[in-house]
């Protein structure tokens, strides 16, 4: 499966991303928002083959893709959305970038790009998707891609020794219809 987008390739994970994954993901910046506080090669390799597993699912609730330049080829992060049964009606957005690329439009971009994908292709009704409260990065990429938050959930998340406030984001396929 690929995806497109204007300076973005959506693709498929391959066995070899696990080391550009790792170079990402063991950046502090990147490690501050996550449950694990360093990773190793076999972490990673292990993260890219649950990927590759994943797409070979009959039927697939998870299309988690590598995020690549198009300019380029580099694989800079990567984003999905995940069904929790089959038949569901809404899944569930995640996205992370290499923090080289923050700042830059890419996460707004590919997050946008499978709210398409959701709505258009799969038919589903709602996109929900949360972040870390603290994590306003991550929380304006869901506010410029028309996700409306629903709610904040107080001291939601126990990780890295201490408990963090979470926010709750989603858009419904009439908001996202609108918003063309």
């Amino acid at each position: 499966m690929i995806l497109t987008t204007k300076r973005l390739v959506l693709r498929e994970f391959e066995e070899e991303d696990w080391s550009t994954v790792l170079a990402y993901q063991s950046d502090p910046r990147y490690l501050r928002y996550y449950h694990w506080t360093h990773r190793t090669a076999q972490d990673v390799r292990d993260f890219v083959r649950m990927f590759l597993g994943q797409r070979e699912e009959e039927p697939r609730t998870t299309f988690q893709l590598a995020i690549t330049l198009a300019s380029d080829g580099r694989l800079i992060g990567n984003c999905g959305i995940r069904l929790k049964t089959p038949d569901a009606q809404e899944a569930d957005l995640g996205y992370e970038l290499d923090p080289h690329f923050w700042g830059s439009g890419y996460a707004t971009e590919a997050a946008n790009r499978f709210l398409a994908f959701g709505f258009r292709d799969m038919g589903l009704h709602r996109i929900w998707a949360w972040c870390i409260a603290e994590n306003l990065a991550s929380s304006r990429v869901l506010d410029k891609i028309g996700m409306r938050q629903e709610g904040h959930l107080r001291e939601h998340e126990w990780m890295q020794g201490r408990w963090w406030d979470t926010l709750l984001y989603a858009i419904l396929e009439q908001e996202w219809q609108a918003r063309l």
